[in-house]
């Protein structure tokens, strides 16, 4: 492998240099979301991983993503730095500048993520750009939440402009954005921690390029792009052609929503269009087109081919669309706040529709959309508030079950689609004056089925004593549990209510006073098959584990009581190699 090292400058590099130097930039991308988790000043950043992270050619072209990161926030960044580059135009940028904006609709669809955008020079020539995004703990307006009828209400609007410029921070935007969002020091802090990210992306580029003596990326540029594309038209051109439609019913906000997916798999692209779904929502429920085509091109990716790396290329053959101003395609001033509680179900919408053209090969509906909730929490203003008691903006993420797949159960509390980690009950509680009283499985939520669904969680949570709290609910499957595939059982809906039994709503802001907690059932993944058709030993090893009920193990896997009562006494005996 000397060559790889020893290439002479304008040099006509060899494919296996070439593919080095694929794998090379993704290692690079790689270290670049690591160091925005390592410096990062929010929960959700540096705990659950809400980022993405990108390197793209001159002309704004995705090259490469992390693995590490959510497609809402990669697939949607991918357009974004066009919008960068028109609207500053080449010859305003700079060696050490630094764009930044959150504008839903050039960037990841909310206002509540930063896209940070970093032009990379080498030599004095601009060769490319690093792009970074993450969730920030607020944005200002009513705060995140589903309950505003425009996006002007939902928080401070950054258009497309300068950070840095060549080195010299624009200390007025900075002040600006500190004097309308509620936790300053960690929203600005993570607008740096996005940009030094970028940083080191950028210096290990230059390590890279000055390694295999590049003068630009143009030639691993068409590198990668010519052979993603070829790849992915290759694997799209060996699928069984068809159209079909697939619906979801889902929560909404006061009244259901209905999605649907018209899909049709040609000979070189596949055409996702979304009309025949509801009209905008007049709360923050909808989904900017970019978020859509994200999800969309995800789940027809996980399908169709997984093993492709993301980037300009391999999502180009995926062609999305949606009728303007369709809850799927809202357009400005349209609220879109809880953009990812509709659009993370478009992938079960999606799947609804390719399960009829390529059985046996997408799982069953999940939970999907993530299980967050917001608390805006401070000192208690029924009586005197004890002495230490705070404000505080706690944002948590938090999952339910995914569907089972065509071989195998769902995982339980696991995010699919978003990909975004369940925060620890550790670090949740040490960003405010929170208190997690209980987490755990529950049992009976994945549905049943040949393979079960994923389970969902119980969480109950509270303030520490002296404090009420706002509770921002962002949660869906409320009222339409995940459906299975091929007679698999539905998984358990969610439920919220508070600890005296009063019902809450899935979604907006509700107040809790002082001394009360929300007790949170997260839904479970649907079942995948007929119930009959599962092994007993993963029945019975089930039911050792907690993962069913003796109820459940009786009257819908058919386990009889002599089972229930060996497993029950190996339990006590603690020989769980006998089950």
């Amino acid at each position: 492998m000397n060559t790889v090292s020893n290439q002479s400058s304008g040099a006509t590099l060899n494919t296996v240099t070439k593919q080095v130097m694929w794998n090379r930039l993704i290692s690079v991308v790689e270290e670049q979301a690591q160091a925005l988790i390592r410096t990062a000043f929010s929960t959700s950043v540096r705990e659950a991983g809400d980022l993405s992270a990108g390197v793209y050619d001159e002309k704004g072209r995705m090259l490469a993503q992390a693995v590490t990161g959510t497609p809402g926030h990669v697939n949607a960044m991918a357009a974004s730095v066009a919008h960068f580059i028109r609207e500053i135009g080449v010859e305003n940028m700079f060696e050490g500048d630094v764009y930044l904006t959150n504008d839903p609709w050039k960037g990841t669809g909310h206002l509540h993520d930063i896209t940070v955008v970093s032009p990379s020079f080498f030599d004095g020539k601009l060769i490319g750009f690093f792009a970074a995004t993450s969730h920030v703990v607020d944005i200002g307006g009513r705060g995140f939440g589903a309950d505003a009828a425009s996006v002007y209400e939902e928080g401070l609007y950054i258009p497309i402009m300068k950070l840095i410029d060549r080195n010299d921070v624009n200390q007025s935007l900075v002040n600006l954005i500190r004097a309308n969002v509620r936790e300053p020091d960690q929203v600005v802090g993570d607008i740096f921690a996005l940009a030094t990210c970028n940083g080191i992306g950028h210096d290990r580029l230059v390590e890279m390029m000055v390694e295999f003596s590049l003068e630009d990326l143009r030639e691993i540029s068409a590198f990668i792009l010519e052979n993603s594309k070829r790849a992915t038209l290759e694997r799209i051109s060996s699928l069984q052609k068809g159209a079909s439609i697939g619906k979801l019913t889902i929560d909404g906000y006061d009244n259901p929503i209905q999605l649907q997916a018209n899909l049709e798999i040609q000979d070189q692209k596949v055409i996702c269009d979304f009309t025949g779904s509801s009209g905008l929502d007049k709360k923050g429920i909808n989904v900017p087109l970019v978020y859509t085509q994200a999800y969309a091109c995800y789940a027809l990716k996980c399908a169709i081919a997984p093993e492709i790396p993301n980037n300009a290329a391999s999502l180009a053959p995926f062609e999305i669309t949606a009728p303007e101003n369709c809850i799927l395609n809202a357009l400005h001033p349209a609220p879109v706040a809880l953009r990812h509680v509709v659009g993370q179900l478009i992938p079960d919408t999606v799947y609804n529709a390719l399960d009829q053209i390529l059985p046996e090969t997408v799982p069953a509906e999940g939970s999907s959309t993530l299980c967050n909730f917001q608390l805006s929490l401070r000192p208690r203003t029924d009586q005197t508030p004890p002495p230490g008691a705070r404000r505080g903006e706690v944002l948590t993420f938090n999952s339910g079950g995914a569907g089972a797949r065509p071989t195998k159960d769902g995982l339980s509390a696991t995010a699919f689609p978003s990909g975004v980690m369940t925060m620890p009950v550790e670090a949740t509680e040490h960003a405010g004056p929170v208190i997690i009283w209980r987490k755990e499985l529950k049992p009976d939520s994945g549905g049943v089925g040949k393979f079960r669904g994923g389970l969902g969680q119980f969480m109950d949570v509270g303030a520490l004593e002296g404090h009420e709290f706002d509770f921002q609910a962002m949660f869906d499957r409320v009222n339409h549990p995940a459906k299975g595939r091929q007679g698999g059982g539905e998984g358990a809906a969610t439920v919220i209510v508070r600890d005296n039994g009063e019902k809450m709503r899935g979604k907006g802001k509700q107040f809790v006073p002082h001394g009360q907690r929300v007790c949170l059932e997260f839904p479970g993944g649907a079942g995948y098959g007929q119930v009959g058709e599962r092994s007993k030993d993963k029945i019975r090893d089930d039911f050792a584990k907690g993962y069913i009920s003796k109820e459940q193990a009786l009257t819908q896997y058919g386990l009889d009581q002599k089972d229930i009562s060996q497993i029950e006494s190996v339990i006590e005996s603690g020989e769980f190699d006998k089950i």
